[in-house]
Parts: structure tokens; C-alpha cells; sequence
């Protein structure tokens, strides 16, 4: 009787439309490729001193990533244990823009074949007149859902300053096995993108050179910068431009404080929504690791599309230098 009666109810046309419908929801649940998942913890990156390598050096689970561009400067004294990537792999065309970063499959797989695991922690480094590359790499790992990341202060450079040890051989290594992680939070797209301009507490910082930020060289479509933005170039967190000769270096950070000071001046403050954004999406990667990781601020992200993508569109464009915009609030 009572199966007689549960059958009678199931019949009844709104149970048996709720029903169909919710059974047609389950089957429409979006299922991520085995090689992509959501992430579910957050990732720390650090800039390490070139003697904190040789305190890891029988760390099993840690890979180095030489991510330099120029194979022979890899081919003649590498860290030990460290893999040539250069970080122009992690980029390419994408059907509408150039220089963008590669989709999450290529991403894992890229991980993959430098010897990167989900058990892994990674050690980047970089040389040359920049250290965009290693913290480019860096914020794709931390995007990828690596935990644990550390890029090296002062680059190779400062290592081999530091008289620590470098080798010419080649490491011999598997494939990681690398379930790559998504974690969306830290970056921003271009529609979020267009209802942040002007709303209060979000500040937008561009690091480009200021001849760039004011649309002086005609490189884009549109030359500018994103209304109300700050212009930060990167280097002032570097030493790039060190007084002394001697202690210019690209790659070595400023102290924290020194770079704590130049916020307030700039009227950066902790408690506001920050976006990174900078020609290609590869010099916001910088202050967006020395912003959320090393200072701290809460609410960081990186518009990896950039002035490459925005100057694209008919979003309004800013010339000459930062003027302060009227915050809005619809």
C-alpha cells in the first residue's frame, strides 16, 4: 500500500516536473578536465636570499625553474638542479590577442614537463635587465595552485656575487604528475574590469614607464592609461636604479620599508581594492607579489589582458599625467 501510495504522489504532474528538473541540473554540472580543479588553498610566495638555496639543496620536493630566455646563458652555469623554461613559453596568441597567457591545459602541461608536482615547492629565478620573468612565472604557479613559491632575491647575478655554487650540468628528472589548481580570486577580467573605474576604494596601479602611462609613443591601438590610475613603474621597487653602480641589480627588491614609504606617498593604502595592470600582464606580476605577499595587502590582482587588451576596446582612455577621478557609486 504504501508503494502504491508513493507512486500515486510521483505521478502527479509538479512532483514529476520538480524531479525532472532537478535531475536535469545534475546532469548539467560543469566537470572540470581531469588536469584542471578548483583550487582549495592559497599559495605563499617569498624573495629568498641566495644562501637559503644551498639550506634547501636535499629538499626532494623542491624544483627550480630557470626560467632566463637565452638557452647558451643556461648552457654555460645554471643552480644546481634548476630547469631551463624561459618564461616566453608560458605565453602565445590566443585567436584575438597576442602575448597572452596560455589556457589552464597548457599551463599544466608546461608545469609538467619542468618537473613541477602538486607535492612541489619552486624555486624561480631569472637574469637580465628585469626580474618580470621570475615573478611572471611566480604568479602562474600561485595561479595554478602551487603553494609553496619562492623567486630569488637578486636573481642569478646576486647568486653568483654571493660566491654560491653553480654548475653546468643538466638535471636529469620525470615529468611532474601536475593537477593544475585554478584559482581565479587573484585576477580580474575586462568586464570586472569596466565596473571598477571610479568606484571607492579601488585604486588601479600601472608600472609601465611614464612616457607609456601618459600615451607619448604610439605602440597600441589607443595609447594611454585606465582613467584614475597610478602610475608606479616597476623598477622603483628595485634596485634598478641604484646611486651606486656597484649595487644596481634589476632583480634585488628593495626593503620593505622603502617600498612601504613610496605607497603612502602615493596614497596606497593596505585596506584598498587593488588592480595591476601594465602593458602585457607581465610587469604588474611584480607588485602584485611584493603587494600580497610580502606586505601583506589583502586584496590584490593582476588584469593579465592589460593595456593590450583594454586599448582594444571603446572603454574611455586617460592621457598626460595621473589625474584623480571622481569616484562613482552605481
Amino acid at each position: 500500500m504504501r508503494l502504491n501510495s508513493l507512486w500515486a504522489k510521483l505521478k502527479k504532474p509538479r512532483t514529476f516536473a520538480f524531479l525532472a528538473t532537478l535531475v536535469a541540473s545534475l546532469l548539467v554540472i560543469p566537470v572540470l578536465p581531469a588536469s584542471i580543479q578548483a583550487a582549495t588553498s592559497k599559495a605563499t610566495i617569498q624573495f629568498v636570499a641566495p644562501d637559503w638555496v644551498a639550506a634547501h639543496a636535499k629538499d626532494a620536493n623542491l624544483s627550480v625553474l630557470d626560467v632566463r630566455t637565452a638557452p647558451l646563458e643556461y648552457i654555460a652555469g645554471h643552480l644546481p638542479r634548476a630547469v631551463n623554461i624561459a618564461d616566453s613559453n608560458f605565453r602565445g596568441p590566443n585567436g584575438v590577442l597576442p602575448v597572452q597567457y596560455w589556457d589552464n591545459t597548457k599551463l599544466a602541461d608546461t608545469f609538467s614537463k619542468a618537473g613541477v608536482s602538486n607535492r612541489s615547492k619552486v624555486l624561480v629565478y631569472s637574469s637580465g635587465n628585469d626580474v618580470l620573468g621570475a615573478t611572471m612565472v611566480a604568479y602562474l604557479l600561485e595561479r595554478s595552485g602551487v603553494k609553496e613559491i619562492a623567486v630569488l632575491d637578486g636573481g642569478y647575478a646576486g647568486y653568483k656575487n654571493a660566491n654560491q655554487p653553480v654548475t653546468k650540468e643538466f638535471p636529469r628528472y620525470s615529468p611532474g604528475k601536475f593537477v593544475l589548481k585554478d584559482d581565479p580570486s587573484i585576477r580580474v577580467n575586462l568586464s570586472q574590469v569596466q565596473n571598477l573605474i571610479g568606484k571607492p576604494g579601488v585604486v588601479f596601479i600601472d608600472p609601465r614607464p611614464p612616457e607609456l602611462f601618459r600615451g607619448e609613443k604610439d605602440i597600441w591601438i589607443r595609447n594611454g592609461h585606465i582613467p584614475g590610475a597610478k602610475n608606479i613603474p616597476w623598477p622603483t621597487f628595485t634596485e634598478a636604479n641604484n646611486a651606486q653602480e656597484s649595487l644596481k641589480n634589476p632583480h634585488k627588491l628593495k626593503s620593505l620599508s622603502e617600498i612601504r614609504a613610496l605607497l603612502a606617498e602615493r596614497g596606497i593604502k593596505p585596506s584598498d581594492d587593488i588592480i595591476v595592470s601594465c602593458s602585457t600582464g607581465r610587469e604588474a606580476t611584480l607588485q602584485y607579489v611584493v603587494l600580497k605577499h610580502l606586505l601583506g595587502y589583502p586584496k590584490v590582482r593582476v588584469y593579465e589582458g592589460s593595456w593590450t587588451e583594454y586599448s582594444t576596446t571603446d572603454l574611455p582612455v586617460a592621457t598626460g599625467p595621473e589625474k584623480t577621478l571622481t569616484s562613482t557609486t552605481n
